[in-house]
């Protein structure tokens, strides 16, 4: 028998399906084929929390250090796509910024500004995108003064952005990587250098060289610039969606501004905006009902562990109270927990509470409406939103 005749949910599994609406299809996986062979992903695909974490927790046995890396063939080696003794000396020159308090002294009157900036800009108009308008200039700012490239704008970044992003899906979905993402990498790293070499900037960059060779800098700096800016205009975006959509739990939250962090881990929880994890066996495993072979892809499905009923009750619903959506892994979990996730939360929290204190009457735009899809991230294409007295 076939692997893919052992899990026939697996094998009518399609890559469109699950990028147009995955979550029907991912609770379905969940119940009867946990870890599931998809042939049209030529991998595994995990979806019950359990054993997405025996998967992330174990990098020995589950590793990302693989030729296949997608980002890795893209940007070259970095803490993304590193285990082991190697990981630990990418990732540890970037721990510190990246703590709880330090996050918040170098950032928080930073980002209050620029949310300030972006939403006195939106304010007259009564109707605006917000994706493209708001939560991606927000993210691509911060990032930018994360990184502090010498002679760069938030424009240049996000340019370059966009192109490694298209890179590294088009490899994910099977095909090549084309031109656009190594030559907009080749640009970052040349800046990456630019700023190395001036050793009186204060940017992290310059003291990450202290530790790691420029080009090793620049293959992190540039998984931070992606990570940054795609998950944080994720968050930003998808957090909203789910808030106007539910006009009862936006009514909770307008009444008691304390709920805002539930508000967004719950939202973490329904619509992370990376959506898998890919990792590489490097034995011969048992995973759940699956044999699990040496080199085999196994793809850990953040949206499939966040909606598990075994953890979360009524998991399709959006609740600003559930108690434990703290537990939600959409920051994966492991030696590969997100570095910026207290960063990514500090944006998003001050984002919501400008747009829905500063906008009166938030709501959706019902002539255009807004859906999140997406393969590997997922969010909305578009957020048109409007605000004042309704007509």
């Amino acid at each position: 028998m076939s692997v893919a005749a052992a899990f026939p949910i697996g094998a009518a599994t399609t890559l469109a399906e699950l990028t147009a609406d995955p979550h029907p299809r991912l609770a379905l996986l969940r119940e009867h084929e946990p870890v599931s062979w998809l042939p049209e992903l030529g991998g595994w695909l995990v979806t019950r929390r359990d054993l997405a974490l025996d998967v992330m927790r174990d990098a020995r046995t589950f590793t990302v250090d693989d030729p296949r890396f997608s980002t890795a063939q893209v940007v070259g080696p970095s803490m993304l796509s590193l285990d082991g003794e190697q990981h630990t000396r990418h990732r540890e020159p970037f721990n510190a910024p990246f703590r709880p308090r330090q996050v918040h002294d170098g950032f928080a009157a930073f980002i209050e500004r620029e949310t300030g900036r972006l939403v006195d800009a939106l304010e007259p108009a009564g109707a605006a995108e917000l994706r493209r308008a708001f939560a991606g200039p927000l993210a691509v700012a911060v990032v930018t003064e994360a990184l502090g490239l010498a002679g760069t704008t938030a424009e240049t970044v996000l340019a370059w952005y966009d192109a490694i992003v298209r890179s590294v899906s088009e490899i994910t979905a099977g095909r090549g990587a084309g031109t656009e993402g190594p030559a907009a990498y080749a640009q970052l790293r040349a800046a990456v250098e630019g700023t190395i070499a001036d050793r009186h900037s204060a940017s992290l960059l310059v003291a990450a060289a202290d530790r790691l060779e420029p080009p090793e800098v620049a293959s992190n700096a540039a998984v931070m610039m992606f990570g940054g800016i795609e998950t944080t205009e994720a968050m930003i975006t998808n957090a909203l969606l789910l808030l106007l959509r539910n006009p009862d739990q936006l009514a909770l939250l307008r009444a008691d501004f304390d709920l805002l962090d539930g508000a967004i881990e719950e939202s973490l929880r329904l619509e992370p905006g990376a959506l898998v994890v890919d990792r590489y066996a490097t034995r011969d495993i048992q995973l759940g009902p699956a044999t699990i072979r040496e080199g085999d892809p196994v793809t850990v499905s953040l949206a499939g562990a966040n909606r598990d009923p075994a953890v979360f009750p009524d998991p399709d619903r959006f609740d600003v109270r559930r108690p434990n959506a703290r537990l939600q892994l959409a920051f994966a979990h492991g030696p590969h927990h997100c570095i910026a996730a207290h960063l990514a939360r500090l944006e998003t929290r001050t984002a919501l509470r400008h747009l829905l204190q500063r906008l009166p009457g938030l709501r959706l735009d019902p002539e255009r409406p807004s859906a999140p899809e997406g393969l590997v991230f997922r969010k909305p294409t578009t957020l048109h939103v409007r605000w004042g007295r309704a007509a």
